[in-house]
């Protein structure tokens, strides 16, 4: 079995440590990663458990295909109830630290309880530890990763940490590995601060090939399925050559760049930022923002960008520390935190998320926290001396600022380190936070494309994309074309994505292999490592388990069909320009008809059938 069949159990409060047996009957239903550790945390936790006290769990997660020759397999995802939702908490980070995990011979680790002082938790092969980190506690990700490193005397070893923003708790504070690799969304960050946990530095020499079902079919069928996504447009041109960032004009294009906290769709300033500007030389100083492409573990695609700034730009001028080479714009940041704020100024983008990656916030959230901010501070809401700088929509200064004042923990930021819906809340005006479940949304209008707004509102972990990416069927004709701007259609195809989406997390493999592969990809590979038992229409059935468990649990948690809404800006406030001009989202009509796809009640429970069903 692809398997390695043990799991790490840590008591924080107690200083405890130990090893027990995988559920292999849950390994099994639910495969591995997402699916496999919310079925432990599920069954471990109160769903009305406050997210940040010390009976919320963390759990760290593997899939099966983590750290085998399957192409993207460096996946982990961490899963605990979310601070800034309430609702499941479930972020995917790729890099090198999932595969050493995996090869140290643990399939996950949960945490519980509380520690009283700060501790990271030492693994190498067997040996697992707790160990002190106060010497590591208001240290940033990448001080904490250099320190563990040469504190252990071993250059491979792989930390997954907290910067401060984790310690600070800021509702949208991440987990951070490889520097500039993430689980970035829904706080994951703040819970393991409130727990006193900096860090997991691990080394692992026991490998994976031991455990695949069938080596010779295994290696066979991922050498085919690598040659799919190098022969495919988007995973062997487009992304390898521009990373995500190739999406900036073409949403642009669309008209469903979200512009100034949603008020327009489109961004006169896109080109600026786009994956195109990146690689152009600078008229400064002559030299390309963008250095070169980065992959992560077992990836043939190697999206990731490595950027360098401009040392003259006003950001850096007087800080040599971020002159080299690091984690370059992905499109989602450079969105949330340029058009989502009218800001073009690509150095100040780069800057700003070098910040939330040096101390582990999620630049989604982030920026279109900011973007509230920005449209308050227009309104005489907020003020100059409450913001502590001027704040106008297309303002570097004001982002670079708040950036820095989030990222500490000072003044402001840590009014904006609650997220949008607190801080619109606080100042009198909900609707200005563009978010469902308290969670913001990422670089797609759901006017302009509208099973994505679906996606948006009834996505588990709040607004996400990466839950169910109906726009590679809406802009991109994957896997067949449908027509954006129709809500006709639209909640089979979200299901679809969703529940694929879900199949493919929990394997161990990165989603952006779907640009090229369907469930019937990856069967085969997860058949020849775990067992024949995993065909197409099994996985199909598993992902919508998954979907359907964490819909219960937020369910049990008090969620209702009332949060699977939209801001009334998209549902009331048309398009001004482009080719979805006029437009607004259709969730009316797409949210009955998707309940009734997915075999729920009229109020977003699940029927007695589909529980039977699906075996919850």
């Amino acid at each position: 079995m692809s398997w390695a069949g043990r799991i790490l159990r840590v008591d924080l409060a107690n200083g405890k440590v130990k090893s027990e047996p995988l559920n292999m009957d849950w390994a099994r239903t639910y495969v591995g990663s997402r699916g496999l550790a919310t079925k432990y945390l599920v069954s471990e936790i109160d769903p009305k458990v406050d997210p940040l006290s010390p009976e919320n769990k963390l759990i760290w997660a593997t899939g099966p295909l983590t750290g085998t020759m399957a192409s993207t397999g460096g996946r982990y995802t961490v899963v605990t109830k979310g601070p800034l939702t309430g609702a499941i908490a479930c972020s995917n980070s790729g890099g090198y630290f999932g595969a050493e995990l995996k090869f140290a011979g643990w399939d996950m680790v949960i945490f519980e309880g509380r520690s009283p002082k700060p501790v990271y938790l030492y693994i190498n092969d067997d040996v697992a530890e707790l160990r002190d980190a106060s010497h590591l506690w208001g240290k940033s990700v990448w001080e904490t990763e250099e320190t563990l490193r040469k504190q252990l005397q071993d250059p491979q070893t792989r930390v997954s940490c907290i910067g401060v923003a984790g310690e600070n708790r800021v509702l949208f504070a991440s987990i951070v590995n490889d520097m500039h690799r993430a689980a970035g969304r829904s706080g994951v960050g703040a819970v393991a601060g409130s727990k006193n946990l900096k860090a997991i530095a691990v080394r692992g020499t026991k490998g994976v090939g031991a455990g695949i079902k069938d080596p010779a079919r295994f290696m066979q069928v991922v050498k085919e399925k690598k040659q799919i996504l190098k022969d495919n447009a988007v995973t062997g041109q487009g992304l390898p050559t521009y990373g995500t960032q190739v999406l900036m004009n073409v949403i642009n294009e669309v008209g469903a760049l979200p512009t100034r906290n949603h008020q327009d769709s489109q961004f006169e300033g896109a080109k600026d930022i786009s994956a195109e500007a990146m690689a152009t030389p600078r008229k400064t100083d002559g030299k390309k923002h963008l250095v070169n492409n980065q992959a992560c573990f077992g990836c043939t695609i190697a999206c990731g960008r490595v950027s360098k700034l401009d040392a003259t730009h006003f950001t850096v001028k007087n800080k040599p520390e971020y002159w080299g080479a690091s984690g370059g714009l992905e499109y989602e940041a450079a969105w949330s935190l340029g058009a989502s704020n009218g800001v073009n100024d690509l150095e100040a983008l780069q800057y700003a998320n070098m910040l939330c990656n040096e101390q582990g916030m999620d630049p989604i959230s982030f920026g279109a926290t900011v973007s509230a901010v920005m449209e308050l501070y227009e309104m005489g809401v907020l003020t100059k001396e409450q913001v502590g700088i001027e704040a106008p929509f297309g303002s570097a200064q004001a982002l670079v600022f708040l950036a820095e004042a989030t990222a500490r923990g000072e003044g402001f930021g840590k009014e904006l380190g609650q997220g949008s819906k607190r801080l619109c809340t606080r100042y009198g005006h909900p609707e200005l936070s563009m978010s469902v479940k308290g969670q913001e949304f990422p670089a797609y209008d759901g006017r302009g494309i509208q099973g994505i707004g679906l996606g948006y509102a009834t996505s588990n972990r709040g607004a996400c994309h990466l839950r169910g990416y109906t726009v590679a069927s809406e802009v991109l004709g994957i896997p067949v074309k449908t027509d954006p701007l129709v809500s006709e259609g639209k909640p089979e195809l979200v299901k679809a994505f969703q529940d694929a989406t879900a199949a493919f997390d929990a394997s161990g493999l990165c989603v952006f292999t779907t640009f090229a592969w369907g469930l019937a990809d990856l069967a085969p590979q997860l058949a020849a490592a775990c067992g024949d038992e995993f065909t197409t229409e099994e996985l199909e059935k598993i992902g919508e388990r998954i979907w359907n468990m964490e819909r219960d649990f937020n369910n049990r948690a008090g969620l209702t069909a009332a949060d699977d809404q939209l801001p009334k800006r998209l549902l009331e406030e048309a398009v001004k320009t482009g080719p979805a001009k006029g437009k607004v989202n259709e969730l009316g009509t797409m949210l009955p008809r998707y309940y009734e796809v997915r075999g729920w009640n009229p109020d977003g429970t699940l029927k007695p059938e589909t529980r039977e069903r699906l075996g919850l």
